[in-house]
């Protein structure tokens, strides 16, 4: 692609911008850019006619900055039209390709179609289609950015896109979940939920868990007890919920329970406000242990005997322990008879593989730190002789 300069108006460049002026104030007429399905299909117009003028003309890479500058001077209005800002809307426009969502296009001054007609469906186009229709839905245009950035991979993508309508997700909450890789998580413990819920509850309260929780906002040591866990846990209550998911409601910890005039205490119980139940939390340091089940089947029905409202569904219970033998999980829960999931957590965030291989062996770093030495000793000697002169 040639080079443009700044100061160089490209062929066509004129009726472009004059273009793009008509179609951001037909917005701004029919939404006031305060619609975010309007104003994320005006990114993408904007984006894809400009992609689509920079390969038939051979414009650079220079006609940004300068469209950037032209509208700030004739619209000074207007917010959102940087150059940074205008390399994102092309970025998304390649991105999702020709939405069949827009049908009709947009019309130019002197007559002619501001937009290309939609494509051909196909599955690619169709999966692009359904992304880029969440996109326009109610997902701000910042987070629209930081998937396109940190997500490359459009399945997941597409679920960051539905859980974050769906959860009301800020930018920052987005940013940790994705950072924390939850589409892998999600509905990844081992439950025995089918058969003990309905199956729209079962496919609700699978999807409710992850596999494992990260806790790596924790500052505890090992070795540790379950008490210091806890307490972590809720000093940390925020991030915790956050770990957790969207739904849970905080009740209490240390629960105390009554039972046969025995005394009893629940680490941790919430209550979920979607599945519309209580949910009890058992800690246990070290790997999941057949018995832990049997004493939750205990729990759950003092909870439901003791706090269950009539309108509430059946209490579920959540063991956390460091590491499950998945087998020995299934197993231990296929004779209880209330509703329980068994997941990991982790105190820190395991890291990528390619990143693990990248990383430097001890030998390697006490080499290197052998040449710093050496280097510096030099540079010292070199000084040295440099002042005696």
């Amino acid at each position: 692609m040639k080079r443009t300069s700044l100061h160089t108006i490209p062929k066509g460049y004129p009726e472009f911008l004059e273009a793009v002026k008509v179609r951001i104030r037909q917005a701004q007429v029919k939404a006031a850019l305060s619609t975010n399905r309007e104003l994320i299909l005006l990114y993408w117009e904007i984006g894809h006619s400009l992609d689509l003028e920079q390969k038939k003309r051979g414009w650079g890479a220079a006609v940004i900055p300068r469209l950037s500058r032209d509208l700030s001077n004739e619209l000074p209005e207007l917010k959102g039209f940087s150059e940074r800002n205008i390399g994102y809307m092309v970025a998304f426009a390649r991105e999702y390709g020709p939405p069949p969502i827009l049908q009709q296009a947009v019309a130019k001054s002197d007559g002619q179609p501001f937009l290309p007609q939609p494509v051909a469906k196909t599955a690619e186009t169709q999966h692009r289609a359904v992304a880029l229709e969440a996109a326009t839905l109610h997902v701000p245009w910042g987070h629209n950015i930081l998937l396109m950035e940190k997500v490359k991979d459009r399945s997941a993508r597409l679920w960051y896109l539905q859980q974050t309508l769906e959860n009301g997700w800020s930018r920052s909450v987005l940013s940790l979940m994705i950072d924390s890789a939850a589409h892998r998580r999600q509905g990844k413990a081992v439950t025995n939920f089918d058969a003990k819920l309905p199956p729209a509850q079962s496919d609700l309260a699978k999807q409710t868990l992850k596999d494992p929780y990260i806790f790596d906002f924790l500052t505890i040591e090992k070795p540790f007890h379950e008490r210091e866990l806890e307490t972590g846990l809720i000093h940390h209550l925020q991030r915790f919920l956050l770990e957790l998911g969207t739904g849970f409601a905080f009740v209490g910890r240390q629960v105390h329970l009554i039972v046969g005039e025995e005394d009893f205490y629940l680490d941790l119980l919430f209550y979920h406000l979607k599945l519309r139940c209580f949910i009890v939390v058992d800690l246990k340091i070290g790997p999941f242990k057949a018995e832990y089940a049997g004493k939750m089947n205990f729990y759950l029905n003092a909870v439901d005997e003791r706090f269950r409202h009539q309108s509430d569904q059946p209490s579920i219970g959540i063991i956390l322990c460091q590491q499950k033998n998945k087998i020995l999980a299934e197993y231990a829960l296929r004779g209880m008879t209330k509703a329980i999931g068994v997941s990991e957590y982790r105190l820190t965030r395991a890291l990528p593989k390619e990143l693990r291989s990248s990383l430097p062996s001890i030998e390697e770093i006490e080499s290197e730190l052998a040449k710093t030495e050496v280097r510096g000793d030099k540079k010292r000697k070199a000084m040295e002789r440099r002042v005696r002169r």
